[in-house]
């Protein structure tokens, strides 16, 4: 495959689940090699024209998958995102197998672009075993997911590139236990949040694109918990949010086109970083995951911004309430 034969990702708004399942379909490079396996995959098209999260990391589990005996599972992965991607070019990947031993295999995931690493990931592969099983408890008196709206129902009466991606063009159905942060941050200031998620269509049965697009979707609203906190919805003037690193654990098995809650809190917040946990239960209480995120969270507190985003609020509020009325 060569990087013009990769492309760009257009994604089909009748049918988001299937860019996804494109998404994860690395393509192996052809006369590249170092001590690197090397792998090429395409960008998903972003209104901020910046690669997510998400993707880069579900898309580097899957190239460390393609060098791993089969009978090995991701059950850990611990990323750094070092530089923001462009959401115009492909990713290559370049995967080290650091060693294979009796039970465990372990690779190390460069994704880059232009020549320069935009994540840096190291995750571990286990065969199968039996040993001690316990799990969290899942929450109590959490609402189903059908009684809640979804991110369309939402946002899908605002004219604005970023609300139109969010509400109809992303893969997976995102419905808030609590408030949602999209335009404004309503209800008690706890360092918490919960939301449940699937896929809008079903995916293959593989489980190893099961636990890679876990990891897509665990990078949505894990930052969430620090905003709520603080009173701060997405369209806080003049605020900078973004990842830093990311870590995950697998527990059980998992599939993303049924319902999952994940449940998410913020244990700490300091020198403009917060760090986020979560925990990912199965709709039968299965503890099928756990992640943990640092993000960086700049706020302005001058005068200018505070007015310009009390204006901001006004106008979306009335377009919400206009569009309701259509």
């Amino acid at each position: 495959m060569t990087e013009a034969e990769a492309g760009l990702q257009a994604l089909p708004i009748e049918d988001p689940t299937s860019s996804l399942i494109e998404l994860l379909d690395l393509g192996e490079l052809e006369g590249a090699r170092t001590d690197e396996d090397i792998f090429m995959g395409p960008s998903q098209r972003q209104p901020r024209q910046r690669v997510f999260g998400g993707q880069v990391l579900a898309q580097s589990l899957i190239a460390a998958n393609r060098t791993v005996d089969p009978d090995r599972s991701v059950h850990s992965m611990h990323g750094y995102f070092l530089r923001p991607g462009d959401a115009n070019k492909p990713i290559t990947f370049g995967v080290q197998r650091l060693r294979d031993g009796r039970s465990f295999s372990a690779r190390r995931v460069h994704a880059y672009q232009d020549g320069m690493p935009i994540l840096s990931m190291i995750a571990s592969f286990q065969e199968e075993d039996e040993g001690v099983d316990h799990q969290s408890s899942m929450p109590e008196g959490i609402p189903d997911p059908e009684s809640l709206p979804s991110t369309a129902d939402l946002l899908g009466k605002f004219d604005h590139p970023v609300a139109r991606h969010w509400a109809y063009e992303r893969p997976f159905d995102i419905r808030h236990v609590d408030p949602p942060l999209y335009v404004s941050a309503k209800g008690e200031r706890e360092a918490r949040n919960a939301v449940w998620m699937k896929t809008f269509g079903p995916m293959p049965d593989d489980a190893n694109t099961h636990r890679a697009a876990l990891a897509y979707a665990s990078d949505y609203t894990l930052l969430e918990s620090i905003l709520r906190k603080h009173g701060l919805s997405w369209i806080t003037p003049g605020m900078s949010v973004a990842s830093l690193d990311h870590a995950m654990w697998w527990h059980r098995p998992v599939r993303v086109d049924e319902w999952l809650l994940y449940v998410q809190e913020s244990p700490s917040a300091q020198g403009a970083r917060g760090l986020a946990t979560g925990k990912i239960f199965s709709r039968d209480g299965q503890h099928v995951a756990s992640v943990a995120q640092e993000g960086m969270v700049r706020v302005p507190t001058d005068l200018k911004n505070k007015v310009v985003g009390a204006f901001q609020t006004k106008v979306l509020q009335h377009q919400m309430r206009k569009g309701g009325k259509d």
